[in-house]
């Protein structure tokens, strides 16, 4: 994976800006605010698709009124953290939709999961039937959020050299 935060321009980052907030933006309406014309804003967000800064676009649910409001960070501790254990781990996780996010950790602990499900009885189904039989798993610690204070994703950009 190459980083190019680098060759991304002030109207690069402008498109970003407004896409990470509103994703469906048409291109004429996009083009209007960044100030530019429609042709070259539609060739940079092509050059951004190709490049793979723009990966895709979704939609974001609410996991409330899905039903999914329980959310379980888990800390994963391995038996082998070779190449291949770490490999075999990363293709299982990705198979459990109830893992939102997967991090290696660098740590006490190998990895942290983002788990959410339906509530405790069936957080406690996928702990047991799902990542406690990931390869290479020792052991788990289960931390239980209570309130998300901030989850929106990616932030806008901000302009090389800027501090956090």
């Amino acid at each position: 994976m190459v980083d190019m935060s680098s060759d991304l321009d002030g109207f690069d980052r402008k498109i970003l800006d407004v896409l990470a907030v509103e994703g469906r933006v048409s291109v004429t309406e996009l083009a209007r605010r960044i100030g530019l014309s429609k042709s070259p804003t539609q060739a940079r967000l092509k050059r951004l698709e190709d490049n793979g800064v723009i990966r895709g676009y979704r939609a974001l649910f609410d996991p409330i009124r899905l039903g999914r409001d329980h959310v379980a960070f888990v800390e994963v501790k391995l038996t082998d953290t070779r190449e291949s254990a770490l490999a075999a781990f990363n293709a299982a996780v990705m198979r459990v939709p109830e893992v939102e996010q997967c991090h290696l950790i660098a740590g006490s602990f190998d990895y942290l999961l983002k788990v959410r499900t339906a509530g405790m009885t069936g957080y406690r189904a996928v702990l047991a039937d799902k990542i406690s039989t990931l390869p290479h798993v020792a052991n788990t610690s289960t931390y239980v959020a209570m309130q998300a204070v901030k989850e929106e994703g990616l932030s806008p950009l901000a302009p090389p050299g800027a501090s956090a």
